[in-house]
């Protein structure tokens, strides 16, 4: 029976590049490979007789797909999913800068 250090650290080498890069689909002569930002997390715990731990979870977000058509190579977005990820991003430049202006008015 392995222990759950050595099941993370199974997992985790296995959750590398193969989870960003999905397997290369062909369509009529046209490749594609899927990519995605992919997170992994883990707990765990044990606090003597009483105590117990657990917990995981991963994500992935689908931000666009490599295209090999003519023999070149182009990466094509996935706009929704980069807006999704730009708008928090926008939104906290924009606050800190708000505050880095007023800050510099003073």
């Amino acid at each position: 029976m392995t222990s759950l250090p050595e099941k993370l650290a199974e997992i985790s080498r296995s959750a590398g590049v193969k989870s960003a890069y999905g397997e290369p689909i062909q369509i009529d002569g046209v490749t594609l490979v899927p990519v995605a930002i992919v997170q992994y997390g883990f707990g765990g715990g044990d606090a003597g007789d009483q105590g117990s731990g657990g917990g995981g979870g991963g994500g992935a977000l689908p931000i666009g797909a490599y295209v090999k058509s003519a023999g070149t190579v182009r990466f094509e977005p996935n706009v929704i999913a980069l807006l999704g990820v730009a708008i928090p991003f926008i939104c906290v430049t924009g606050h800190v800068l708000t505050r880095i202006i007023r800050a510099l008015k003073k």
